[in-house]
């Protein structure tokens, strides 16, 4: 909490324009243009909109990759496929990310594998950071889905089945409902984590720029407004977790 305090101090400072020396006067400047600036104002928007996108994608990617391994497949392989889950999680962040620009990038492999359907890759932007990020922290989604899976009562599911209900009903009546605050759990890890990252993007996001690059770039000239800055994703994550809170999602981390 420490760290916390300096940075929401630090927000409401202001940089002399002549010497960037730190002025510690307290001021609103900052935060005013942060909400007045488009630059500013954009940069904010697509920062939430790639979590949120990230966020449903690890979701949708997720949901059946836990099933299969909690479910459907054979009891004595399902500890080797959760550690084939967790091995990308021992490898170096920076090392994912330069392998995703490898494959991304011009004459790469997605190139490569695209070429006889006549297309090409997406190349670096907005859709590589978001690709990226999702295969970073899918991990962090499938988890937790798999875990509730998992300790799911088989009883539930005969039950269901023998009131008549079909797959698809049991799915969505007796499943989802008792997963959702895994899922919702799994996307505090996918969202925070992908709100906050500035690395990825910078590798793999071309001219993108989201929240963490202008706190990277203002860091050093002008460290109130990089403060400023860094608080809108610790604002927006209590706000979203105020908003899962009812799901039950915070008990299940």
């Amino acid at each position: 909490m420490g760290s916390l305090t300096v940075l929401f101090v630090s927000a409401f400072w202001t940089t002399n324009s002549f010497t960037s020396q730190v002025v510690k006067v307290w001021s609103t400047d900052n935060f005013h243009a942060l909400f007045t600036t488009p630059v500013f104002r954009q940069v904010i928007l697509r920062s939430v909109g790639v979590a949120l996108a990230v966020t449903v994608l690890c979701a949708v990617i997720a949901f059946p990759v836990a099933f299969y391994t909690a479910r459907v497949a054979r009891p004595k392989w399902r500890p080797l496929l959760v550690v084939a889950i967790l091995t990308p999680l021992w490898a170096s962040y920076l090392v994912k990310v330069y392998a995703w620009r490898l494959i991304l990038s011009e004459g790469g492999l997605a190139d490569w594998m695209l070429k006889p359907f006549g297309l090409s890759g997406p190349g670096f932007g907005l859709p590589a950071t978001v690709l990226t990020l999702t295969y970073l922290w899918l991990p962090y989604m499938i988890l937790p889905i798999h875990t509730a899976l998992e300790q799911l009562p088989a009883n539930l599911l005969d039950a269901s089945a023998d009131l008549g209900a079909k797959a698809g009903r049991t799915l969505r009546s007796v499943v989802l409902p008792m997963v959702l605050p895994s899922v919702a759990a799994g996307s505090v890890f996918t969202f925070s984590l992908s709100l906050g990252d500035y690395i990825t993007v910078q590798i793999v996001g071309g001219k993108t720029q989201l929240v963490g690059n202008l706190v990277y770039s203002n860091i050093e000239l002008n460290l109130p407004m990089a403060a400023a800055l860094g608080t809108v994703p610790v604002l927006v994550i209590v706000l979203y977790l105020l908003a899962i809170r009812r799901t039950g999602a915070l008990t299940s981390l």
